[in-house]
């Protein structure tokens, strides 16, 4: 199995480390299902305060295991289920945490990691942390399940300069347009993420909680997609743009998109 969901938990404070350093802490499948699978648990916790997840080494997260996908997304069912289950019951775990969550973000933060992010109540950036979702580049496009938190955390105008330039942007400009919460210098990030814990594990933990739940109901949510609108969100899946895309990655060579 590549890479692992690592837990450590000291003074109520939980801190989970996305373990795949060789691939920069791509998710594989196995560690998304085993991601949900830890927040669950720890949701449960009703002794912990407050929940810091990290990527190991170098960078928070750069995605999904791509990899992986001619298997785990080669059919159409197979897709819904990767992206409306297997990714989306991990995000919707860390959404749905009982505790407040905080990322701690180094190095690269993009596309399911950046969705990971999203999903967290805050988030310290390192100064050379870099954000972004290229998949238009790949020839897919973002599941709505994992677009909504982050149209909900940087709004529409923001999240389709991400997703249509396909750059990724700096630590300081991810700021200025709401897409972290602070940012500090590199050797200070993960010293920073731990102190905002221990601030949170030192107030109410019902307050807390309290305030999570309110804030969270009162935001604006869009209504629910239809199934054809969910079709329309997998319809990627029937292009030669996207077999183009998939095909050059994995060769390690730019793809000739056609648009069809």
């Amino acid at each position: 199995m590549s890479g692992k969901i690592t837990t450590k938990i000291q003074d109520r404070i939980a801190l989970v480390t996305l373990d795949n350093p060789a691939k920069r802490n791509a998710l594989s499948a196995a560690m998304w299902q085993e991601l949900a699978a830890v927040f669950g648990r720890l949701s449960a916790d009703t002794e912990l305060r407050c929940v810091v997840i990290r990527g190991a080494g170098q960078d928070f997260a750069a995605g999904g295991d791509i990899a992986e996908f001619p298997e785990v997304r080669g059919t159409r069912e197979k897709c819904l289920h990767f992206h409306q289950v297997t990714v989306g019951n991990a995000l919707r775990a860390i959404d749905q945490c009982l505790h407040p969550t905080v990322a701690l973000i180094r190095g690269n933060c993009v596309g399911g990691g950046l969705e990971i992010a999203a999903q967290c109540d805050l988030r310290i950036a390192a100064h050379s942390a870099r954000f972004g979702a290229p998949i238009g580049k790949l020839g897919f496009t973002m599941a709505h399940t994992e677009l909504a938190n982050l149209v909900a955390r940087v709004g529409p105008a923001v999240m389709l300069e991400i997703l249509l330039e396909g750059r990724l942007m700096g630590a300081d400009e991810a700021y200025r347009k709401g897409l972290v919460t602070r940012v500090v210098q590199d050797g200070d990030a993960e010293e920073e993420a731990l102190a905002t814990a221990r601030r949170i594990a030192a107030g109410a933990p019902l307050v807390a909680r309290a305030h999570k739940k309110l804030v969270r109901r009162l935001a604006f949510r869009a209504a629910p997609l239809d199934e054809g609108e969910i079709a329309e969100n997998f319809a990627f899946l029937d292009t030669e743009d996207y077999r183009e895309g998939l095909r050059a990655f994995l060769a390690k060579e730019p793809p000739e998109f056609t648009g069809r």
